[in-house]
């Protein structure tokens, strides 16, 4: 798969990470170009009794627009959303965001996998999915759904991760597209389509 094949198919990038996942994305979100055209979904497994910070902490420093979720608001492009705490991140038609209370899946609410099975759904081919660092299983069933709807699947490689379970997880139920390092999906993104200026 070559860069301009990625770079003419991906509307969404969904990712998801537990432990360590700040870190990581600390360093991959401020690397997403600022005229990106895809809109970018993630969850990272947070308390549930305590608002996030994570939109007040990466607005400063990504190039990219990031915007709290609103249940059945509509997805733009080029904008970062963050899932709250406590809150299922699920894609519906439209597209438009839609949050959730349902039980937990993997333990975690919200669920790697759920964002990446709903993603999966709308955008098929033209999802790209990114399983970060954590601990547990989260986001592999996940992944199976991307893989299926024939989107692109991007798993850290597991020794550069914090955590490795999760990554490894996901290598265990597919043939990811990508394993790469923080460092090489940064370069990945370099790839990504942009917004057209006229």
């Amino acid at each position: 798969m070559n860069g301009v094949a990625l770079a003419r198919d991906i509307a969404a990038i969904a990712i998801g990470a537990s432990t360590g996942g700040v870190e990581a994305l600390t360093r991959l979100l401020p690397a997403l170009p600022g005229d990106l055209a895809a809109s970018v979904f993630v969850v990272l497994h947070l308390p549930r009794e305590r608002a996030s910070l994570l939109p007040e902490i990466f607005a400063p420093r990504c190039r990219v627009p990031v915007r709290d979720v609103h249940d059945k608001d509509p997805i733009l492009g080029g904008t970062i959303y963050f899932a709250p705490p406590d809150y299922h991140l699920l894609i519906d038609e439209g597209p438009q965001l839609a949050l959730s209370m349902d039980d937990p899946v993997e333990f975690s609410r919200p669920s790697v996998s759920v964002l990446f099975e709903t993603a999966a759904a709308v955008y098929r081919e033209r999802l790209l999915a990114l399983q970060l660092t954590g601990a547990g299983s989260d986001g592999a069933g996940g992944m199976q759904a991307v893989h299926a709807a024939g989107g692109i699947t991007v798993v850290q490689q597991p020794d550069d991760a914090r955590m490795p379970q999760m990554p490894q997880s996901a290598l265990d139920r597919i043939s990811a597209d990508y394993v790469l390092t923080l460092e090489q999906i940064m370069n990945l993104f370099e790839a990504l389509p942009r917004t057209v200026h006229v």
